[in-house]
């Protein structure tokens, strides 16, 4: 779902979200000092979506905006399980699958170590249509992986959900198609700029810096000292 195909229902979540993003301080622009991802890639904006957990109005907005999405894009009689990706997912799966009164599940990145070497906590039968939930989505390398352990315990994992998707990352939307996943999202990079333009909470320079490096975030980050993985 790229930018130029969401509805108008879609691009209304995604500004909304924004919004409530950027009022919780969630979001920071830093082109003067990028920051550097865990992919190794520099980057003038960072996103904690962690921070909604301390604030439960603009919680419960987002997860009435997440079960719209569900609901419209996916549908609710077809899922039996919500499963969060470890760790940030965790609690939005705990959210959702509240709002749905569907069983939640977590997927640890690996199997623990030790007792029953579990990997998914919960209970998870074969047959179990499950949606991964995230807090966000980059390239989409962590939904294979949480994805596959739920496959491995002979279940379907088809749909992944998360409240903000990078949406600047060249072929990730159809990177996890070609894995069987399909994204479903709120709020992109582009809904954050648009509403920080209109709310005028950073200077023009800053803007146009991060607009840049949306534009070309692999060129923009090589330029800044940036690394690939």
């Amino acid at each position: 779902m790229d930018a130029a195909s969401r509805t108008p229902a879609q691009k209304e979540a995604g500004l909304a979200v924004a919004r409530i993003l950027l009022e919780i301080e969630a979001v920071n622009f830093r082109p003067e000092e990028p920051y550097i991802l865990t992919s190794g890639r520099a980057s003038p904006v960072y996103i904690d979506c962690r921070k909604v957990i301390a604030f439960p109005r603009a919680r419960r907005r987002i997860v009435e905006l997440a079960r719209e999405c569900i609901e419209r894009e996916i549908g609710t009689e077809s899922l039996t399980h919500i499963a969060g990706g470890e760790t940030a997912g965790i609690p939005y799966a705990a959210w959702i699958a509240d709002a749905f009164m569907l069983p939640m599940l977590y997927v640890r990145k690996k199997p623990k170590g030790f007792g029953r070497m579990a990997q998914i906590e919960g209970e998870l039968k074969p047959g179990g249509k499950v949606l991964l939930v995230e807090d966000l989505a980059t390239d989409g390398g962590s939904k294979v992986v949480f994805a596959d352990a739920i496959r491995k315990a002979e279940a379907e994992c088809a749909h992944t959900f998360v409240p903000f998707f990078y949406g600047i990352i060249p072929g990730a939307e159809e990177d996890m198609l070609k894995q069987g996943i399909r994204l479903h999202y709120l709020a992109n990079w582009w809904d954050v700029l648009e509403v920080a333009a209109e709310q005028k909470r950073f200077d023009i320079a800053s803007l146009d810096e991060v607009r840049a490096f949306f534009d070309d975030p692999i060129g923009w980050s090589r330029a800044h000292g940036g690394k690939e993985e």
